[in-house]
């Protein structure tokens, strides 16, 4: 069983982009296109020695640069002693030169069905990075003679198919058991519903140069950027230096909103959590978390001596939609002046219908906010499947129109910031689809932020480790307070410490 890895500065290039870093690799940096080639070709065939080392290896290859690079790994097993075997996938057969004379024979697209069933491990190499729309005709038999096979089928860069920058799949795509990304993890890769067809990811590296922020409009949060941005306690901390943290929620009859914010608060190192509630929550909140401080919300001296006490506040989980809940929220944000916000749920639907007044309280104070695409839909004016269509695009668009630092839910979830590249986060799972989950990570959040962490990083930080906590256990039949009770464990393991091969820049186990 593989777990989650990831070095900890990792891009996550749209294919327009990893193009233009292949480009200045071989036009500026003087890195000669063979060489990367004969680099991807036999890091691939490493990989299939190392995870499938027996029976033959036939690869589909198409005319670009992943057929390519799928024919150099035939050839490479070929001269490690395994029987292969390449189809043409192309409308132009494998170019001979890469085979440096080893015998690699080549069957034509219409005996495709009858090599794939002699196969013990497909290759994936029929189309590359750039290839948008549905596949062409001949393509689609091709993938769809690999999916009817029994062979584990590895895919090259990304199953065929699919749309490298959005994850889009139009028409007929490779399902594939393995996937062996080349430099970096290309963007689409992480989104569904092309994220179900790469099964696990492997990103090799292969000899590029560094990449600058500005050149991806994406880099991921994987184990090891984890690790060292989550803040560091000294040995003789106290709990102010942990943080205060205040928590705004839950009307009357929504306790539990409450309750699930401020234990995972608490679960992620908040030092001190003070929850300001409608009063008839008290016995509740003073029952389920007493190690929590109750303010009634309507008391305003209390309300107002607790916001000059909190280092950050989390507003709006169970809070309610009417005026009552309108009220509320304006007090809050008044009493706690110029302090790191974070805003959720109903707190983001009372300013749906105002998202000029969000942006302006972004000019008064640090602001966070965590919508689902139903309410991110409402914030943009955009239909919902807009706002899913493109996460990074929509994260990185409202946070500049919002003022405000965004965490995107999702699967996955992505963390934006005016000026910085989005942030996808590797660790997650269909565990975290419960009910309450969302309050555990505004939580979550509001810890980080009263560490007085940045809000890219902060957001960032709880993201992944409430998604981690998701990963270690069970996909089904776990409430959301597991999930909290999850987070220590996840805390001390986010991930592996060393790759499975030494040039594996990031290995994500396939979903579920």
């Amino acid at each position: 069983m593989s777990d989650l890895y990831g070095v900890e500065r990792l891009p996550l290039p749209r294919a327009r982009e990893m193009a233009e870093i292949d480009r200045r690799a071989r036009e500026e940096h003087d890195v000669p296109e063979r060489l990367l080639m004969e680099s991807a070709g036999r890091a691939i065939a490493m990989v299939i020695q190392h995870f499938f080392p027996e029976g033959r290896v036939v690869a589909a290859v198409g005319s670009g640069h992943n057929g390519g690079d799928a024919y150099i790994a035939l050839r490479v097993l070929r001269s490690w002693g395994r029987q292969v075997l390449a189809v043409q996938a192309g409308t132009q057969p494998p170019d001979a030169v890469l085979t440096h004379r080893w015998d690699v024979p080549v069957e034509s697209a219409e005996n495709a069905t009858r090599a794939f069933s002699s196969a013990a491990v497909i290759v994936d190499g029929v189309l590359g990075t750039g290839s948008t729309g549905k596949p062409h005709d001949q393509a689609a038999r091709i993938i769809e003679a690999m999916n009817a096979s029994n062979a584990v089928r590895v895919a090259v860069d990304g199953p065929s198919g699919m749309d490298f920058s959005t994850g889009a799949v139009p028409g007929a795509c490779v399902v594939a058991h393995l996937t062996v990304t080349l430099g970096f993890p290309k963007l689409g890769l992480l989104f569904q519903p092309a994220r179900t067809r790469c099964g696990r990811i492997i990103a090799a590296e292969i000899g590029f140069q560094p990449v600058r922020d500005d050149e991806v409009s994406a880099c991921v949060i994987t184990p090891d950027w984890a690790r060292a941005h989550l803040p560091r306690r000294a040995p003789d901390a106290h709990k102010g230096d942990a943080g205060y943290l205040l928590i705004a929620v839950g009307r009357k009859g929504m306790a539990g909103a409450g309750v699930l914010a401020a234990r995972g608060a608490l679960a992620m190192g908040a030092g001190i959590v003070k929850i300001a509630s409608d009063a008839a929550n008290r016995e509740i909140y003073q029952s389920a978390v007493p190690e929590a401080i109750f303010v009634d919300i309507d008391d305003d001296p209390a309300l107002a001596e607790a916001g000059e006490w909190a280092h950050a506040v989390v507003v709006g989980c169970g809070f309610g939609q009417d005026k009552v809940a309108a009220d509320r929220l304006e007090r809050v944000l008044v009493s706690t002046g110029a302090v790191p916000t974070l805003i959720d749920a109903d707190g983001l639907n009372v300013l749906a219908g105002r998202p000029g007044d969000l942006a302006e309280l972004g000019k008064t104070r640090p602001v966070a906010i965590t919508p689902h695409p139903g309410e991110m839909a409402r914030l943009m004016g955009l239909p919902t499947r807009e706002a899913r269509a493109d996460p990074v695009a929509v994260a990185g668009a409202a946070a500049q129109q919002l003022r405000a630092a965004v965490l995107f839910k999702g699967a996955p979830s992505v963390v934006a910031l005016s000026h910085e590249p989005v942030l996808v986060t590797s660790a997650g799972s269909s565990a975290a689809a419960s009910g309450g989950s969302g309050d555990v990570l505004s939580g979550a959040c509001g810890a980080m932020l009263a560490a007085r962490m940045p809000r890219r990083e902060a957001l960032a930080v709880a993201l992944f480790y409430c998604g981690r906590a998701a990963q270690l256990g069970p996909p089904m039949g776990r409430s959301s307070l597991e999930l909290v009770m999850g987070l220590p464990a996840a805390l001390e393991n986010p991930g592996a410490s060393t790759p499975p091969l030494p040039f594996v820049l990031f290995d994500q186990p396939p979903p579920r």
